[in-house]
């Protein structure tokens, strides 16, 4: 069997609060996009696990597709099986490719082997493993609340705009991200802000990460700027960073400097 696990972007991130559990209370809304992975499983005699493309750093046997596949074996029957990765989502990037990974292999497990789950149950097992995992067993534009586990569908559409993904050749852990992270005690009503013009989202819509990073990587704002200079009517980071999403009005003219981070381009519907 074979599924194809997309990315997804964060338009707004805001860190609402500090938990007991030593995870921080946010708002988001994510929104899925066209860029994949591919995932693959055959029954076999034992288990392997392979992987190709885009280097992943680490030890395989704690990918998050292994632990998803170790999570419903804690629950149910699953044969022998070897899984093969190919990734083309970049780590450490911000746009949830190894959640979306771990997601997927749980969804296809419950779909070959005919385990019945519903959506609840596997976003349930998907949130023990990472806490924007259970957002890609929808898979639908979502605002994400509390660590990112608590999911509201909402009707976000772009219809007609141009979405350009730069990502600079490093990556950012979460880790990293959320050391010396300040809390936004002000109220946020996302829901409500993203219904405004796009237009106006620059002075509306913030990711509160960027404060942060772009103090310990000034580049950074740097490809924010360039973004807007190239006429973005919306640009950010998504996530934790590195990559940076930028929202157009049509197809712009990208600058050599910034061309050479392009990742994936697309138009919305």
């Amino acid at each position: 069997m074979i599924s194809f696990p997309n990315a997804k972007i964060n338009f707004g991130l805001y860190i609402t609060g500090k938990r007991e559990d030593g995870y921080h209370n946010i708002q988001t809304l994510m929104i899925p996009i066209n860029l994949f992975d591919a995932l693959e499983f055959v029954e076999a005699k034992n288990d392997s696990f392979t992987i190709s493309g885009i280097d992943i750093p680490g030890d395989p046997n704690q990918n998050l597709v292994i632990k998803a596949l170790h999570l419903v074996r804690k629950n149910f029957k699953i044969p022998k099986i070897k899984v093969h990765l190919h990734k083309n989502i970049p780590a450490g990037s911000g746009l949830g490719g190894g959640s979306a990974d771990a997601s997927f292999m749980i969804k296809m497990l419950n779909d070959y082997f005919k385990i019945g789950m519903d959506i609840q149950e596997m976003q349930n097992l998907a949130s023990s493993l990472g806490s924007d995992c259970s957002y890609f067993i929808r898979n639908t534009p979502q605002i994400a609340t509390g660590r990112g586990e608590i999911l509201e569908e909402v009707d976000f559409r772009l219809p007609g705009k141009y979405l350009y993904i730069f990502r600079p050749d490093f990556s950012i852990s979460t880790k990293e991200a959320y050391q010396g992270i300040k809390i936004n005690k002000k109220p946020v009503e996302l829901k409500e802000i993203i219904k405004d013009d796009p237009n106006n989202w620059k002075n509306s819509v913030f990711n509160e990460f960027e404060k942060k990073i772009f103090k310990d990587f000034p580049a950074m704002e740097d490809i924010k700027n360039k973004l807007y200079q190239s006429g973005a009517i919306y640009a950010s980071m998504s996530g934790s960073g590195s990559a940076f999403f930028g929202i157009y009005d049509k197809n712009p003219i990208i600058t050599r400097e910034i061309q050479s981070i392009l990742i994936h381009t697309q138009k919305l519907n």
